[in-house]
């Protein structure tokens, strides 16, 4: 009785956990995939350049934010950006020189940043998409996909942590019944760990 009591809490556990990883686990596996054959994947990064000339207002409340040494963009400069440029900045790693501001925008699959001159107002804006094969390895690994996607990454490896111990609990109790469930148990262990003392190096 106590083992089918244990089995029951132990499948539903199993199953609700692998309901919530199902989408996760396809898409790290998929990606894994990826990963491994970045190299034979062919890709072109798309770049676009935007060019522009800030106004006196937006460049002087640039330059007080220099002043001030911010490390937020002016809101000045993010309205006229998002009104004459179309650009809507994301929040990025705000430096200053003597002469200009230099904003990195790192972005999973690509890469942007922006620089304007403080004393022209010349504004430089670039780009590059590689891809969205790049977009999902890039979430993969977490590469600048923020703080949300961040603790996403902890909650689904706790999730696939539960499924992997309640299958191997529920192995646990079919194992009388199949002779066979230890042996397949252990060359699951055993075969990567012999892969990688014996090839990788």
């Amino acid at each position: 009785m106590a083992t089918s009591v244990w089995l029951k809490h132990l499948l539903r556990w199993h199953w609700v956990s692998s309901a919530l990883a199902l989408f996760g686990l396809l898409l790290f596996v998929i990606t894994g995939v990826t990963l491994n054959h970045a190299g034979q994947i062919p890709g072109t990064p798309v770049v676009t350049v935007v060019e522009g000339i800030a106004p006196d207002a937006v460049l002087a409340s640039v330059v007080e934010a220099q002043k001030a040494d911010s490390a937020v963009l002016p809101i000045a400069l993010n309205h006229w950006l998002k009104r004459e440029q179309g650009l809507a900045l994301k929040p990025g790693a705000v430096e200053w020189s003597e002469y200009e501001l230099y904003v990195s925008l790192p972005k999973p699959g690509g890469d942007a940043w922006l620089s304007l001159d403080l004393n022209t107002g010349e504004l430089l804006y670039e780009t590059t998409d590689r891809g969205w094969i790049a977009w999902l390895n890039d979430l993969h690994k977490g590469r600048n996909a923020g703080p949300v996607w961040f603790w996403f990454i902890d909650v689904f490896a706790v999730i696939c942590l539960v499924f992997c111990l309640t299958g191997l609990a529920v192995l646990g109790l079919h194992a009388r019944e199949r002779i066979s469930v230890w042996p397949v148990v252990g060359l699951g262990v055993l075969l990567p760990l012999l892969l990688a003392v014996v090839f990788v190096h």
